[in-house]
């Protein structure tokens, strides 16, 4: 039978999926936290961390929310950053987006609904600058 309640680290629990430590691919399939119904990240970022590849959930929504430092989310046509704890950038399926940490930084992120294979690479996207 499975705990009605379970504790941990995000940070140590997620170190080995590059933060999240909640959906579908946590192991084994009775354990609360694996779940199709979201994912979430415990993303620890140095400062100059980024992912400069375009990137596109294709089903899934995503909230991340600055739990401190400063972070950059690009979007085809616009950029955010988050720099006061507790900023907040939600997206839908299907928006393009890459992301600068530009401080040491924490970030949680929830994405919903968990599914495999679901985050693909877009390649280059058009910043509306003519390149």
């Amino acid at each position: 039978m499975q705990p009605k309640v379970i504790f941990g680290n995000a940070a140590s629990e997620g170190a080995k999926r590059w933060g999240w430590f909640m959906g579908h691919f946590i192991t084994p399939d009775d354990d609360p936290r694996s779940t199709t119904a979201l994912e979430i990240k415990w993303g620890i970022h140095k400062a100059g961390d980024c992912r400069t590849e375009w990137a596109v959930n294709n089903q899934a929504a995503t909230l991340s929310i600055l739990i401190n430092g400063k972070f950059c989310l690009q979007f085809e046509d616009e950029e955010i950053t988050l720099s006061r704890e507790g900023d907040y950038v939600l997206w839908c399926a299907g928006v393009p987006h890459c992301w600068v940490a530009q401080s040491d930084c924490t970030i949680l992120t929830v994405r919903w609904p968990s599914v495999p294979n679901d985050s693909v690479g877009v390649g280059l996207l058009s910043q509306g600058n003519g390149e």
